[in-house]
């Protein structure tokens, strides 16, 4: 729901940050499905391990390549997006569920001694991450007309995004950032 509602209303808006963000949720069912996968075999499959951590790194470099492409063609047709008051309630309700999540996955993580779903657990912090960068952007533009806060916003994910995805892609997921709180 968070996907459609998030890219409805991003495309509604004109706000690509909103957009991204929808973009997020979707790859992050996807790399649910990847999990699923990972856990269909009946044993601890290392091989299929590596694949899933991978795949959830190519989502991240998508992403990422996505959103930087669209944010530039913005700013530079100088594209305004409209105010949506929808987004903003999205990112807050965002900003609380997604740790709480985040923290659920990591122990089953632990439990399962899964890297794929740490890697997994680490993109559903970036979605509380993404949420700030979001609720920022959309704010800007709603209370003071800031137009280019939505674009702006959406590069400063590029980088968060990227480089995790590298990380995954290479089958070096932050270990440190997923460790079981």
């Amino acid at each position: 729901m968070e996907a459609v509602v998030a890219i409805l209303s991003g495309w509604l808006a004109g706000s690509i940050v909103l957009v991204g963000f929808g973009v997020d949720s979707v790859i992050e069912s996807l790399s649910g499905s990847v999990l699923l996968w990972r856990l269909s075999s009946p044993a601890h499959d290392e091989g299929r391990e590596k694949t899933a951590i991978k795949l959830v790194g190519v989502s991240f470099l998508i992403l990422a390549a996505y959103i930087a492409f669209d944010a530039v063609k913005s700013l530079v047709a100088r594209e305004p997006p409209d105010t949506s008051l929808v987004g903003i309630g999205l990112s807050i309700a965002s900003l609380i569920v997604m740790p709480l999540l985040a923290r659920a996955k990591r122990r089953s993580a632990s439990s399962l001694e899964s890297r794929a779903m740490k890697a997994d657990s680490r993109q559903t912090d970036f979605c509380a991450y993404l949420s700030a960068i979001l609720l920022g952007g959309l704010a800007l533009n709603a209370l003071f007309g800031w137009w280019w806060a939505d674009p702006v916003a959406a590069v400063i994910m590029v980088p968060i995004i990227g480089r995790e995805g590298i990380q995954n892609v290479r089958g070096e997921p932050c270990e440190a950032c997923c460790l079981e709180e």
